[in-house]
């Protein structure tokens, strides 16, 4: 294992050590490589056969799945104690920027209704001054597919760099289709310098389903330092 694996490990495993909630009943679990070791963590626990777990897309679910743990949808279960997810950059006041796997929707879903929103990540991904910095493939945004042309016009006019509908590559021709059978554009603006601001403009558009801005919802950030160290942002 890497030094980066390794510390990717201790990231996980110390946020789920320190944050997981002794008498959790439902619990999210995002997608990500680091989220990998979360699931893994988790599933060492003792009582896992007394909480049920969340997923927020395909990768997810089979995390789950795959370290024994309970299955269960956000409509069985419309709030939870906590939830651990990734993340494509963070800030020095925990914004984050997420849908780089195309499943910002659904992690934005688990993490507004989670009395806890845990990040863990890598060193590359943390971002002391501004998003967009680090994160320089753009805003990951989910909408409508037949409102693509009009959101990326006022994209532009909002003063996005640049703006393109995400495409499937080699996979698939044509445009990526989301867990919800929508359409992504990516939206590069740069620096950052007013998240919420921002988040709340692209949100207006008509077409918009959701923006991979998340303003003010991790409580913490771990991260996995190419040291093999862990720093922790947050409280």
């Amino acid at each position: 294992m890497s030094l980066v694996e390794k510390a990717k490990k201790a990231a996980a495993y110390n946020a789920v050590d320190e944050n997981f909630p002794a008498n959790a009943k439902v619990v999210g679990i995002g997608s990500g490589s680091t989220v990998v070791y979360v699931a893994e963590r988790i599933g060492q626990l003792a009582n896992k056969e007394s909480f049920v777990c969340i997923p927020t897309g395909f990768q997810s679910k089979q995390l789950i799945i795959d370290n024994g743990l309970k299955l269960g949808t956000i409509e069985q279960y419309p709030s939870l104690d906590i939830a651990f997810d990734g993340a494509d950059e963070v800030d020095s006041q925990l914004n984050l920027i997420k849908g780089g796997g195309a499943c910002l929707f659904q992690e934005k879903l688990v993490a507004s209704v989670a009395k806890e929103f845990v990040v863990v990540a890598d060193y590359r991904k943390k971002s002391p001054s501004n998003l967009g910095i680090q994160w320089t493939q753009g805003v990951p945004i989910e909408i409508v597919p037949n409102s693509y042309a009009t959101v990326l016009k006022s994209l532009y006019a909002l003063g996005a760099k640049n703006a393109q509908l995400r495409q499937g590559g080699s996979a698939k021709a044509g445009p990526i289709i989301t867990d919800n059978n929508n359409f992504l554009i990516d939206a590069d603006f740069g620096a950052i310098e007013n998240v919420a601001q921002l988040h709340q403009q692209i949100k207006a558009l008509v077409g918009v389903v959701e923006t991979g801005l998340f303003v003010g919802m991790a409580k913490k950030a771990y991260f996995g330092e190419e040291s093999g160290e862990v720093l922790v942002w947050g409280a």
